[in-house]
């Protein structure tokens, strides 16, 4: 059985009324965590996870039948979750309101784009085992962009953020650790079972090659506060770029009423983490109030993770009511055995697909059409030789 559709809240009456104004947003970034051997399934091998952002990128923008210069990595089973993406931006006519931004990817997309200047596009971050994943400076600036950003976001544009970020969902649980929340175990991955052992080590020797401590216990510092424990220092040792950029513009756009939805799972737990740790206590329930995560029923159904548990950790530690909704398109009826592999746990999450489909849901589409046009989409892209779609 799928998920029933969202219920009615004062966050989706905003959507529903401003969807068409929605602006997307989509952040590629890397870390050399990716090149860890069994670490991700998003690409079979280490060089081809490098090209997966841009890949996906192309397919999002470019859509299944175009000549696309960079070929999908190989996965598994299963098929790019870009692919739902494009489909609703396409139908829904958001594809020239849609944003890419690289913060240092080693292969661009061969689509508009925006390349941020150094510090904050500086190429890959370190493995976060290192405990020195990215210079602070670097992580400095790249939050005031996004603070800068959200601070001019207009009101009456709704934002989608999105992230491709591959091995992001191993530096989303040592974030989380970093701040104090007990998430091992609750974090998803690309694998069809998350490795949760590895990802602990990595994370626990990362925090502690930079002298941070796990401890639910300490207080965790806000932007006008010096005591207790330090978000960037948490971003510097174990981060990725995404994270630090998105963290500032959700911050200051939701402080200033801008509905947001954050398009995934883990790695958007742990952006609404951050954002909660840096802004000051006044603002924080306004912060979840208008900062919802949106995933998709595969994550969010998962044995090997629970994103919901997670919100209820960020709940708990902040003193707020994070809120998640879970898209209701299943692809359990489709032709395609790659799209059937969604519902085998081959591909939960990616690209933004929780949050392009319950925009979907939310301009008034039924979701089985949505799932018969990703279903069309997919034979389109898997048999168009010379697409780059293999």
């Amino acid at each position: 059985m799928g998920q029933e559709p969202v219920e009615q809240s004062s966050w989706q009456s905003a959507w529903r009324c401003h969807w068409s104004r929605c602006r997307p947003l989509l952040l590629l970034a890397a870390t050399a965590t990716a090149e860890l051997a069994g670490i991700s399934a998003a690409g079979a091998t280490a060089v081809s996870r490098r090209l997966t952002a841009a890949a996906d990128t192309e397919l999002l923008l470019l859509g299944p039948g175009a000549r696309r210069p960079h070929a999908l990595p190989p996965l598994p089973a299963g098929v790019s979750p870009a692919l739902i993406g494009h489909g609703v931006l396409r139908q829904l006519g958001l594809l020239p309101r849609t944003l890419v931004v690289d913060l240092g990817c080693a292969v661009a997309p061969a689509t508009a784009h925006l390349r941020l200047p150094p510090p904050e596009a500086a190429g890959s971050a370190a493995c976060l085992s290192s405990g020195a994943a990215m210079g602070r400076q670097r992580v400095l600036a790249l939050l005031e962009r996004g603070r800068s950003w959200g601070r001019q976001w207009p009101k009456n544009e709704p934002l989608l953020l999105a992230e491709c970020v591959p091995g992001g969902t191993s530096t989303a649980l040592a974030v989380l650790l970093g701040l104090g929340l007990a998430a091992e175990g609750l974090v998803s991955g690309s694998l069809l079972q998350p490795a949760h052992g590895l990802k602990s080590r990595l994370a626990r020797q990362g925090l502690a090659a930079a002298c941070l401590e796990i401890d639910a216990r300490a207080p965790v510092a806000s932007a006008n506060s010096a005591s207790g424990v330090d978000p960037l220092a948490v971003l510097a040792a174990v981060g990725d770029p995404m994270q630090a950029l998105a963290a500032g513009l959700t911050w200051e756009a939701s402080a200033r009423g801008v509905p947001v939805l954050l398009a995934g799972g883990s790695q958007m737990a742990a952006v609404l983490a951050i954002a909660m740790a840096l802004a000051p206590a006044e603002q924080r329930q306004l912060l979840a109030s208008q900062a919802v995560v949106a995933t998709t029923a595969w994550l969010a159904e998962e044995p090997h993770s629970d994103l919901a548990e997670l919100l209820a950790l960020i709940s708990q530690r902040w003193g707020v009511q994070a809120q998640l909704a879970v898209a209701s398109l299943r692809f359990d009826q489709c032709r395609s055995q790659a799209l059937r592999d969604y519902e085998r746990g081959y591909v939960k999450e990616g690209v933004g697909a929780g949050g392009f489909a319950l925009l979907w849901e939310l301009s008034g589409r039924p979701t089985a059409e949505l799932a018969a046009l990703c279903d069309a989409d997919c034979e389109l892209l898997l048999n168009s030789p010379g697409l780059g779609g293999a």
